[in-house]
């Protein structure tokens, strides 16, 4: 049954995914409440009302239970407890499953190779001396990285062709936390695929975006990526397996390596709306977000086709400068997300340039 016009949609995070969902349920006649513990949160500057707390705090919980039809988020790193804690008192689209999976490495890669999607080869790292014997295993080469709470490159150390020796302090120096090794992966590309799943079961993914990163943080995403069809598929049917194996409901990001081959090495999951599906806002019929909107509200899913090909590009830090000479392009669509200050490496808005597709 799906949510009645006007209802109230709870959104945790108040970020500029937040804000596009916050928008998205707008055109669709819902109200939105944001959780968020900053005061004027680019979500919370289109959203309806505001609850300026953390986002564990019981109180504050309570009463965005009680005053929203279903809760979602924009983040993955909602305390997992909070969300069950919610799931009690009104539905939490996607599940708290969900972000228990995406908030550790380790566990998403288990549960990825446990229903049959193959990954880079990995190794759990609690100590120096693991952290050793996983760089032998890997021929002294790989990507450390913390477990839980990385994003944009955060919390990340290469190792290329290591000797014997030389791990000493290194655990000590990324905070001891429970660590990965991932092994190198010759990919020839990255891509990604957001995909969407009703309460009622039905599946739709949108195409898969060929995605360039800078310095750890997404630069653009192509559309349609340079890849043969049956890649293509196989994404798609990946995303369709984990949206299955969690009973999720929503949309969510799946990020990939293309081999040479065409095969494809599931890299992580993004349990909500994905920056690499921005150029669904300009592309598409129906965004991301609105598809998240009317999964978690119960209503249809929408065709996921294109109409422009496309090609999104993240405004990161200073770039946010060049906005007046994008405005006065052509086929472009523009989104800023109304952030005050431009700090290197935060993102400030994006833009995608269209090209409509052939008729016939």
């Amino acid at each position: 049954m799906s949510l009645p016009t006007g209802s109230t949609i709870g959104i945790i995070g108040g970020g500029q995914l937040g804000r596009m969902l916050a928008m998205a349920a707008a055109r669709l006649g819902y109200r939105t409440l944001v959780l968020e513990p900053q005061q004027d949160c680019p979500a919370a500057q289109v959203a309806d009302r505001q609850i300026v707390a953390a986002y564990d705090d019981a109180t504050a919980l309570a009463e965005l239970a009680a005053a929203s039809a279903v809760v979602t988020y924009e983040f993955e790193n909602v305390p997992v407890a909070a969300a069950r804690r919610l799931s009690d008192a009104v539905a939490v689209y996607p599940p708290a499953r969900a972000l228990e999976v995406a908030q550790d490495r380790v566990t998403e890669k288990q549960f990825l190779n446990g229903i049959g999607i193959a990954t880079a080869d990995f190794r759990p790292v609690d100590s120096d001396a693991e952290l050793a014997a996983a760089l032998k295993a890997f021929d002294g080469s790989g990507i450390l990285k913390t477990r839980r709470l990385g994003y944009d490159g955060k919390g990340q150390r290469v190792f290329r062709n290591m000797e014997a020796g030389g791990y000493a302090g290194t655990c000590e120096a990324m905070g001891n936390v429970p660590l990965i090794l991932e092994a190198f992966v010759p990919f020839t590309r990255e891509v990604s695929i957001i995909a969407a799943r009703g309460a009622d079961g039905s599946i739709v993914a949108y195409d898969p975006a060929e995605n360039v990163h800078r310095h750890g943080i997404l630069h653009t995403s192509t559309v349609p990526a340079a890849i043969a069809p049956q890649t293509a598929e196989a994404a798609r049917e990946a995303a369709a397996r984990i949206l299955a194996a969690l009973d999720y409901v929503g949309v969510i990001g799946v990020e990939f390596f293309v081999l040479a081959d065409g095969s494809l090495l599931a890299n992580e999951i993004a349990p909500r709306v994905h920056n690499s599906g921005h150029w669904t806002e300009a592309a598409c019929a129906v965004s991301q977000f609105e598809q998240h909107v009317r999964a978690i509200a119960g209503l249809p899913l929408a065709h996921a086709s294109r109409h422009s090909n496309c090609v999104m590009e993240n405004l990161i830090g200073d770039d946010v400068l060049r906005v007046p000479g994008l405005l006065a392009e052509p086929d472009l669509v523009l989104h800023l997300y109304g952030k005050a200050e431009a700090r290197p490496g935060r993102k400030m808005g994006h833009f995608t340039r269209l090209e409509q597709l052939a008729a016939g």
